[in-house]
């Protein structure tokens, strides 16, 4: 018998469980990172960074163990989500998650980061690479399914340098941080693309804008891990963050007035990216302006996550999460309605 609230314990409600529900794991690792490079860079007590990190792993344990059952008893549903053209780029969501748990165990546990680093590393290989065949094989691919959603692989694999250098893995570091670096731009040209010259995004992927930011943010601390120090291409990937940010701040009032739906973490992770990076690159170079800024972004990025969690679980509390997606032709009546 199906609940009509909380999780979804009732099979009518398993079978919708989204696999971005791992987006939820990812801004939390990020407010984490960010956490503990305030910790270090600001003075913040380490309290903070341990209580996130927790939270981080009791939300990839919780959501893993659905998505699991999911995969166990309704393998068709799955495959369905991998065979969809927006939906398969949240797949690498789970070795993101894992590879963001390795770097948060990194003050804590030396053997449990390298552990989680290396299960990332190799699931997020196998998922990029499958990804990516899935893009250039045969499937028939239309512009209304590409969307910023589409830089999550791409981002993964710029996460694994952040743990894979201080764990001793240079090539493979290297390795992964090329291949983000080269489909970002790619995918980067294909999506403006897209959004000037073709239909809007549908509202409830709008928010999936703010992923734009997190490449050329993660790129950033990445690359510093990789080199240990500043230079000019390090200032470039901070000042095109910026501008991404900038772009999408002037989008945010129309994001706002959307109503809520699980894309809205998006907005959760690049923030927390941006917030890591202008807090490395503000305590490289001395410059007071971008620690300043830095510490307004952590408030806002702490805001943004709680109010995040707080209308998830009201969302979950009202069974208003995990139900199937309307039909294309009721959205776009609906679209029409409000408008």
């Amino acid at each position: 018998m199906e609940n009509t609230a909380g999780w979804p314990t009732g099979e009518g409600r398993l079978v919708h469980f989204p696999v971005a529900f791992f987006s939820v794991v990812m801004g939390l690792g990020g407010l984490t990172l960010a956490l503990h490079a305030a910790h270090g860079i600001l003075g913040l007590p380490t309290l903070f960074a341990t209580i996130a990190f927790l939270a981080t792993a009791g939300a990839f344990l919780l959501i893993g163990f659905f998505y699991l059952l999911k995969l166990i008893r309704h393998p068709g549903a799955v495959r369905g989500e991998w065979n969809h053209p927006v939906k398969i780029a949240f797949f690498p969501a789970i070795s993101i998650s894992l590879l963001l748990l390795a770097v948060c165990a990194l003050p804590h546990s030396h053997p449990l980061a390298h552990g989680l680093w290396l299960v990332g590393t190799a699931l997020q290989g196998v998922l990029a690479f499958a990804v990516i065949t899935s893009w250039i094989g045969h499937r028939s691919f239309q512009h209304p399914h590409l969307g910023p959603a589409w830089f999550i692989p791409a981002v993964g694999n710029v996460i694994v340098p952040i743990a894979g250098m201080a764990l001793g893995y240079a090539e493979t570091s290297w390795f992964f941080f090329s291949m983000g670096l080269l489909f970002w731009i790619v995918l980067l040209t294909l999506v403006v693309n897209r959004l000037i010259f073709h239909d809007p995004l549908p509202a409830r992927l709008q928010p999936t804008l703010v992923i734009l930011i997190a490449p050329p943010a993660v790129g950033l601390v990445a690359y510093i891990a990789l080199v240990g120090r500043l230079d000019h291409f390090a200032h470039v990937l901070l000042e095109l963050a910026y501008v991404f940010a900038i772009i999408v701040l002037i989008q945010l009032p129309k994001l706002l007035r959307l109503p809520f739906s699980m894309s809205f973490w998006a907005l959760s992770f690049p923030l927390a990216a941006l917030t890591s990076a202008t807090l490395k690159y503000g305590a490289l170079t001395g410059s007071g302006f971008h620690l300043h800024l830095a510490q307004g972004l952590l408030a806002v990025l702490v805001l943004t996550i709680t109010v995040l969690a707080w209308r998830t679980l009201m969302a979950i509390a009202r069974g208003e999460i995990c139900r199937p997606e309307p039909a294309p032709g009721r959205q776009a009546q609906a679209g029409a309605q409000r408008s």
